[in-house]
């Protein structure tokens, strides 16, 4: 099985969707990188944009990384950044 690899960029509206994020994103990491399969999991926010954010997520499979994308959609983090546009490349998928 290939490893899925999603890299890419959250793009915030505003600099309060921006602090939205920021103040969520510890908490989702966390768990994210507590997840079965999740071998690495990277959410920077731009010192040159605070709009955006950084993205890289490494899963060990398909599986693993549809479980984070069903963990991830039902949590807080899920529903406060639901209509926050996101342009990620993903890879082995």
């Amino acid at each position: 099985m290939s490893q899925v690899i999603l890299t890419g960029f959250l793009i915030c509206r505003s600099l309060e969707e921006a602090d939205r994020v920021s103040h969520l994103l510890s908490d989702h990491i966390r768990l994210t990188r507590a997840e079965a399969g999740c071998l690495s999991f990277e959410v920077f926010r731009s010192m040159a944009d605070p709009l955006r954010f950084a993205v890289r997520e490494v899963f060990r499979d398909r599986a693993a990384f549809a479980a984070h994308q069903d963990r991830a959609a039902a949590s807080v983090w899920g529903r406060a950044t639901r209509g926050i546009p996101r342009d990620y490349r993903i890879e082995g998928a």
